[in-house]
């Protein structure tokens, strides 16, 4: 599971009305989600900021949504997975003890783009960058989350004084509901490699926040293109393609016995010799469309 998917996310809980939040937002699902759960909520008031930690569930699994509400009623939201929450929740006390370590704020020893310490998470297909900084309002714990395909940085900003307080409530929630994100926990079969001609294809299976997937890429010298096929539907694209071959196979042994059996050039007759019989069904190799000799 991922920590958040396209699309936009309804706000219905009762909570955000009437603080300045639109309707719309990030989604962890495409579109609206009714079978969407909140399981657990906790608010914390931070300084002028509000943030609320929600506990979800859908058909992907369990995640955490972290809204931040400003003074000004403007709001900026992040999704994480249980266990990227609970590497979050980690990384925040190392923070909290960098942050003790300092001094008191010296505007004459400020980095100039104001990072003070900085790391970076991985899930997936998202990448969440952890900037302790400083500026001219004081210190703070900036968290943006990417999407390596491209799309808008969602971010928020903790004041810095606030991050132990932050991490024991993220705490609270990974002990009652676990860092279990859900989806499939077993070992994914290995790859495999098709060489035909100049081209080289290759069969990857891999897990994201939609499932299980398989990732098939055609690559020449100069070329290299990939389609991904979802696990749901392989059955039916191995049935398709199976359907594919078989029509192949006994349009090409069609065209065989057509051409063996056709008019002889300069004659009127037909080529001697018995007519061979068309093998069965059960003759042919659907795939490899080879056909037993027949003496």
């Amino acid at each position: 599971m991922s920590d958040i998917g396209s699309g936009d996310e309804g706000i219905n809980s009762q909570k955000y009305h009437g603080q300045g939040m639109d309707a719309g937002g990030n989604n962890f699902d495409s579109g609206q989600q009714p079978q969407e759960q909140e399981l657990a909520t906790k608010m914390l008031q931070i300084q002028s900021k509000r943030f609320y930690l929600d506990v979800k569930q859908n058909r992907r699994g369990r995640f955490i949504k972290v809204a931040e509400i400003g003074a000004d009623g403007r709001r900026s939201q992040i999704f994480l997975a249980m266990s990227t929450a609970a590497e979050f929740r980690d990384h925040l006390s190392s923070f909290s003890d960098f942050y003790s370590s300092l001094g008191p704020p010296n505007p004459d020893n400020v980095p100039d783009d104001g990072k003070l310490k900085s790391e970076m998470m991985l899930k997936d297909n998202r990448r969440y960058y952890l900037d302790l900084k400083e500026n001219s309002r004081g210190r703070f714990l900036r968290v943006s989350q990417t999407i390596t395909r491209g799309g808008p940085r969602s971010q928020i900003a903790l004041p810095a004084q606030g991050m132990i307080e932050f991490r024991d409530a993220l705490t609270d929630l990974l002990d009652d509901f676990g860092t279990d994100d859900g989806g499939f926990k077993g070992e994914l079969p290995e790859g495999r490699h098709l060489r035909v001609d100049n081209k080289n294809f290759y069969f990857d299976i891999g897990q994201n926040n939609r499932g299980i997937y398989m990732k098939v890429s055609e690559v020449k010298s100069n070329f290299r293109t990939a389609i991904t096929v979802p696990e749901k539907c392989w059955t039916r694209f191995r049935d398709i393609l199976a359907d594919y071959c078989d029509k192949m196979c006994r349009a090409h042994q069609q065209n065989a016995e057509n051409h063996q059996s056709g008019p002889i050039p300069g004659g009127s007759g037909v080529r001697g010799g018995p007519s061979q019989p068309a093998p069965s069904s059960s003759d042919i190799d659907t795939f490899s469309c080879n056909v037993p000799n027949r003496i």
